[in-house]
């Protein structure tokens, strides 16, 4: 059994000096990544604007828990369906906050909270059967961070 002496416990504590040192810091998603996130999940198709709405709230006191609802303005029949809705936030650590998919039933719409970091704009995009995307985008302010901002 090995014993701690000064020189190892030093060697330790330079090394986890160093580490923090190069260690990158919490990085946080943008515009670019959202849209790249987006073009993805539908395929590389330009979304265009309409058809789709989010109710946010233009300010939240607290980033942890912010509702929203996302509607897209679909018959939501055999022939014409939305079949996703993705919601993306380009300033927290992952733009992804969720996707939802749909069958040709019901009505295009999701309700449910998610958490911010800071200010920054809230994005939805919907795929629907004929292929075309849409989309809409809001910016919302956060005066309390809740991904750790």
């Amino acid at each position: 059994m090995s014993q701690l002496n000064r020189r190892t416990v030093l060697a330790g504590i330079g090394a986890g000096a160093a580490a923090m040192a190069v260690a990158p810091k919490l990085a946080r998603a943008d515009k670019a990544a959202a849209d790249e996130m987006v073009s993805k999940l539908i395929g590389g198709v330009k979304p265009q604007d309409g058809k789709v709405k989010i109710k946010l709230p233009q300010i939240a006191e607290n980033g942890n828990t912010v509702p929203f609802t996302v509607t897209v303005d679909s018959p939501m029949t055999e022939a014409s369906y939305v079949k996703a809705i993705h919601v993306m936030a380009d300033g927290n650590p992952s733009p992804g906050v969720a996707s939802f998919y749909f069958t040709p039933t019901g009505k295009a719409e999701v309700s449910m909270r998610m958490r911010l970091g800071k200010t920054q704009n809230v994005q939805a995009v919907a795929l629907l059967s004929d292929g075309t995307a849409w989309q809409v985008s809001q910016e919302i302010k956060v005066t309390i961070g809740g991904c750790g901002g």
